[in-house]
C-alpha cells in the first residue's frame, strides 16, 4: 500500500512538472508568433514603400532628401538581424517618422493628394502602422505573461532548470512619449 502512494505521489509530481514546463514553452511560443506578425507587419510596410515613394517623386522632385530617407530607413530595417527586436523596433520608428513627413507632403501637392494610387498607397500605409501598433502591443502582452511564469513559483524552478530566458518588451520612444502641442495661434 506504502507502495503504491509513493507511485501515485511520483506520478503526480511528474505530471505537474510537465504541465508546468509545457506552459512555459506554450508561452514562449506565444510570444515568438507575436513578433513574427511585427515581423509580418514591417515586411508588408517594407513592400508598399517603394511603390509610395515612387508614386510622390513625380510631384515632389525637390522633396528628394526626405525620400532619400526613406528608402534609406526601409534599407536599414531590412538589413537588421531578425533576433535584434530592439534595433528593429528604433529603424522601424523612425521609418514612421519619415512617412508621416511624406504624407504632410500631400498638404503642399494638392495634385498629389487628389493622386488616386497615392491615397491607396497612404491607406495601405496607415494600416500597415496600425497593425504594427497592434502587434506591438500584443508582443508586450505575450511577454508579460511569458515573463511571469519565469518569476512565478513553481514554474521558476522549472524554468531555471532548462534556462527558459526572459523577453524584453518593445518600448516607446522618447520623442513618441512627448505631448504634442496643440496651439491655435497663427
Amino acid at each position: 500500500m506504502v507502495g503504491l502512494i509513493i507511485i501515485a505521489v511520483v506520478l503526480i509530481l511528474i505530471a505537474i512538472y510537465v504541465i508546468i514546463y509545457n506552459g512555459l514553452v506554450k508561452s514562449r511560443m506565444y510570444t515568438r508568433e507575436a513578433w513574427s506578425q511585427i515581423d509580418v507587419q514591417l515586411k508588408r510596410r517594407n513592400d508598399l514603400i517603394p511603390n509610395l515613394v515612387s508614386t510622390v517623386k513625380g510631384y515632389a522632385k525637390h522633396e528628394k532628401s526626405t525620400l532619400e530617407q526613406v528608402v534609406s530607413l526601409r534599407n536599414q530595417l531590412t538589413q537588421v538581424p531578425s533576433g535584434d527586436h530592439q534595433q528593429a523596433m528604433a529603424v522601424s520608428d523612425q521609418l514612421t517618422s519619415s512617412l508621416k513627413s511624406i504624407f504632410a507632403l500631400a498638404e503642399n501637392y494638392p495634385d498629389l493628394k487628389a493622386n488616386e494610387e497615392f491615397s491607396k498607397l497612404m491607406e495601405e500605409l496607415t494600416n500597415s502602422e496600425n497593425k504594427i501598433a497592434y502587434s506591438r502591443q500584443l508582443f508586450n502582452s505575450s511577454a508579460s505573461s511569458y515573463n511571469m511564469k519565469l518569476q512565478q513559483f513553481p514554474s521558476n524552478i522549472i524554468a531555471n532548470i532548462h534556462h527558459f530566458q526572459a523577453v524584453e518588451f518593445l518600448a516607446v520612444p522618447e520623442a513618441e512619449k512627448a505631448a504634442p502641442k496643440v496651439s491655435f495661434d497663427d
